[in-house]
């Protein structure tokens, strides 16, 4: 099953951290700058481990070089609703 999830990305914050919004997009606070994709890589390790899934089944869709982003999430439809709790 693949879910796809509007993410706002925002660098250089001091702390790391997913906020859900009300619309069902995510805000990600990530450490990392923006620079030579390591703010990406951060992304998919962070959403990696809220998700319980591998690095490799989350795949930045669209946004690769912007703030906004679609992202992919490929998981068992038991491990989404584990993962929400």
């Amino acid at each position: 099953m693949k879910i796809f999830f509007a993410v706002k990305v925002k660098p250089n914050s001091k702390q790391q951290s997913i906020e859900e919004q009300p619309d069902g997009s995510l805000r990600v606070h990530l450490k990392s700058p923006p620079v030579d994709g390591k703010a990406n890589q951060e992304l998919i390790v962070l959403l990696a481990k809220k998700f319980k899934v591998s690095k490799s089944a989350i795949g930045i869709k669209s946004g690769l070089s912007s703030r906004n982003k679609l992202v992919e999430v490929a998981i068992e439809p038991a491990t989404y609703t584990n993962s929400q709790k």
